[in-house]
């Protein structure tokens, strides 16, 4: 069997994937928790079944704006919460092949993004709203929670373990090899053994040896030796870790921030609070300086377009990666401390600064006096010339700091100007 060091070696090579959250909830369009935070029972949620139709799903025009993004793979939301399968199980008739569309959108996807060389990625959710074995009264998040008509509805988690564990035998069975295989989430006792997590691994590492699997089963994936559930990578959601993502001993660990363009994960109509492609820039920039990978999530309207906004932002962040991507794809955290003005990171004697703030003056380069080979704009490849300036004598640390100094008071990209440093061995 594979090590996780040879699993997840592309994967960090990769550093940028697109998340793609969509299901009935885009109907409603008020987010992908819609069911569980209006109450909404399942006959209530049944006509957003009867009308999905479909009609504008492009997996086609998906897979160009994640590969024109920089993208480099995907992960799409083969079921979600509310347990409507995008994919065409032997096992419910709670699926995409059962609404109008009437087809098996997973494949289409699957196609797709093979067609254009990204990777793929099969998000599952071991939580299910609409099964009637999974438990539902006095549940912290089911729909259902505080219905007195579900307190002494007998269940058979038994047979929804066997009902979930046939799902994903079903994903990585019928679609051929999968990259990452996404599962959301363990809460509360909901978590470990609790899905016979152990097994499930095992059936998957048996079918697809070499996919990887997230750390949402359970377990520690931070122990020095982590149960064979705890997954191949961490997931922090929203939120950057401060110093990256170490093990007990202090050895990194593989990890992928997943993040919303807005502030929702499935489509919300009204929701328009959509981050910057500078701020993507930057975000992404600040995961691969930690060893870390960007997951970067777009929610699909009803008929199955992406927003246009969503396209806008992801046009953009592609242009600059068009022109910068040598400082992110196969790149890492550097040795050295975080500078002042920005962040580094690193492949190889390849040293990458990002420069998010001008400041005045000359770019100080701690403790790379002697150690810099060459220097060029990494956008258009331009000489930069290292040299003290006069005016750092006396007032700078010219024993052990380098300096470049950029022409003008604006950086030539205020999103992030990367000076690609040449290192010396």
């Amino acid at each position: 069997m594979s090590t996780r060091e040879e699993r997840v070696e592309h994967f960090l090579q990769d550093r940028f994937g697109m998340f793609i959250h969509w299901g009935l909830y885009a109907i409603p369009a008020r987010g992908e928790w819609v069911r569980s935070v209006e109450k909404i029972s399942n006959e209530a949620y049944q006509p957003y079944f009867e009308e999905f139709d479909a009609s504008r799903y492009d997996p086609k025009a998906w897979a160009r704006a994640a590969k024109q993004a920089g993208q480099k793979y995907a992960v799409l939301t083969t079921k979600h919460h509310d347990g409507f399968c995008l994919f065409d199980s032997a096992l419910t008739d709670y699926k995409a092949t059962n609404t109008p569309a009437g087809r098996d959108l997973v494949r289409e996807y699957v196609d797709a993004f093979r067609a254009e060389g990204l990777g793929v990625g099969f998000y599952y959710s071991i939580i299910d709203w609409h099964h009637d074995d999974y438990p539902a009264y006095g549940d912290r998040i089911h729909p259902e929670r505080d219905n007195p008509a579900f307190k002494d509805k007998p269940i058979d988690f038994e047979r929804y373990l066997t009902y979930m564990h046939g799902q994903v035998r079903e994903l990585l069975t019928n679609y051929g090899p999968i990259d990452i295989m996404w599962f959301d989430f363990s809460y509360d006792d909901m978590t470990g053994e609790k899905w016979k997590a152990t097994e499930l691994v095992q059936m998957i590492r048996s079918i697809q040896p070499n996919i990887i699997i997230d750390n949402r089963l359970g377990g520690n994936i931070k122990a020095a030796e982590p149960e064979v559930y705890a997954g191949d990578f961490y997931s922090p959601e929203q939120i950057i870790p401060p110093g990256g993502i170490v093990d007990e001993n202090g050895k990194s660990i593989p990890w992928e921030a997943c993040i919303t363009l807005n502030d929702n994960w499935g489509y919300h109509s009204e929701d328009r609070a959509y981050k910057s492609p500078k701020q993507v820039v930057r975000t992404l920039v600040e995961c691969v300086s930690k060893n870390g990978n960007l997951l970067l999530n777009v929610g699909p309207d009803a008929k199955g377009e992406i927003p246009k906004p969503s396209l806008d932002i992801l046009e953009g962040v592609g242009e600059w990666l068009r022109r910068n991507g040598d400082s992110i794809y196969g790149c890492g955290a550097s040795a050295l401390p975080k500078p002042e003005w920005g962040r580094y990171t690193q492949n190889g004697n390849k040293l990458y600064a990002h420069v998010f703030d001008r400041g005045v003056g000359p770019i100080y380069f701690q403790g790379l006096k002697g150690k810099i080979k060459k220097a060029r704009l990494l956008q258009d490849g331009s000489e930069l010339i290292v040299s003290v300036p006069w005016m750092a004598d006396h007032y700078s640390d010219i024993e052990s700091g380098a300096f470049i100094t950029l022409k003008g008071a604006e950086l030539p990209d205020d999103w992030d100007t990367v000076i690609e440093l040449e290192l010396l061995p």
